[in-house]
């Protein structure tokens, strides 16, 4: 089950190479905003990465919960964490989100299996 993870991680860094390899200036401003977004301020980074997940469930991007959901779990949140800021998404969202949970569900169950 873990190959969901590599064949993401692999397509969006591919993608992302050809995206910025065209040196679109607003384009590129908008991924450093991004990533700057999520570093440590006024919120901690792992606060800013459920936050993010959350917003990424409601808004229905699947893309957005994967790269998420990686980097929570890289930055050492646990499954309950994760299931509870998903808990909420769900809730704000209402049921259009639950098939987004279901993937959220796999994608996670794919991270903990590839480090077993």
């Amino acid at each position: 089950m873990s190959d969901i993870v590599k064949e993401f991680d692999d397509y969006r860094s591919k993608m992302n190479d050809k995206i910025l390899a065209d040196n679109n200036k607003i384009i590129k401003r908008i991924f450093n905003l991004d990533t700057n977004a999520y570093t440590k301020g006024a919120l901690d980074v792992k606060t800013k990465e459920l936050l993010g997940l959350v917003a990424s469930a409601v808004l229905r991007c699947d893309d957005c919960v994967k790269y998420h959901l990686e980097t929570s779990y890289k930055l050492g949140l646990t499954k309950e964490e994760v299931v509870e800021a998903l808990s909420i998404a769900t809730l704000v969202g209402g049921t259009i989100v639950i098939p987004h949970l279901r993937r959220a569900y796999e994608f996670w169950d794919a991270l903990e299996s590839q480090n077993k």
